[in-house]
């Protein structure tokens, strides 16, 4: 199986479920439900951090990334999370510059991490998304991006981005659709127990 190689920024103070939700999505999902324990996923999950070791996110959980930026393979699709730590990392710019470097097929982000990638320059006459608090924050940031505020995930060619932290599961269930079809996706949910999203429609 020639699996995709998917990297999750995780830095100081990320927020959990923003970095999580994507991860159990991508790493439970399976082709096949019959033989789920026998196989692998398609897709390769690993945690990118500035530098390696221990990165501590928000409420203390501590996380043990598998990459620094400096050796992070090459990947296929970067999904770059948000939470409190992203008001540091705006003025980070030798991480700012490395995603700015990526080549990934796919480039996603969950709740604040959009603005991240604004700052990489991947919203410039985009259309994006992030969380409900900052909208209007985004819209001064980066005024040439069509800011969407009535959607939970937005898609604008291979630019994903999502609303708030739980919004993450959500915007990594369409990507698994996207690439395998909604049938899988929708079996990767059923096997969270999660409600799978009959409509995208921004939850607040």
């Amino acid at each position: 199986m020639n699996r995709r190689q998917v990297g999750i920024l995780v830095f100081p103070e990320v927020e959990v479920l923003d970095f999580c939700g994507p991860f159990e999505v991508f790493s439970v999902a399976r082709l096949d439900e019959a033989t789920r324990r026998e196989t692998p996923s398609p897709y390769d999950v690993q945690l990118i951090a500035e530098a390696p070791g221990i990165v501590r996110a928000t409420g203390g959980l501590k996380v043990v990334a598998d990459h620094g930026i400096a050796d992070c393979p090459p990947l296929d699709m970067l999904v770059v999370p948000g939470g409190w730590g992203v008001r540091r990392e705006l003025s980070n710019d030798r991480l700012i510059g490395w995603i700015a470097a990526q080549r990934a097929r796919t480039m996603a982000s969950v709740c604040t991490g959009s603005l991240l990638l604004g700052k990489a320059g991947y919203l410039q006459g985009k259309r994006a998304t992030t969380h409900w608090m900052v909208l209007d924050w985004m819209r001064e940031l980066f005024p040439e991006t069509k800011v969407v505020d009535d959607e939970h995930v937005v898609e604008d060619g291979d630019l994903i981005t999502s609303a708030g932290i739980s919004a993450g599961v959500d915007m990594a269930l369409r990507l698994v659709g996207r690439d395998h079809g909604e049938a899988i996706a929708r079996a990767t949910a059923r096997y969270m127990e999660y409600p799978y999203p009959e409509d995208n429609r921004r939850r607040v």
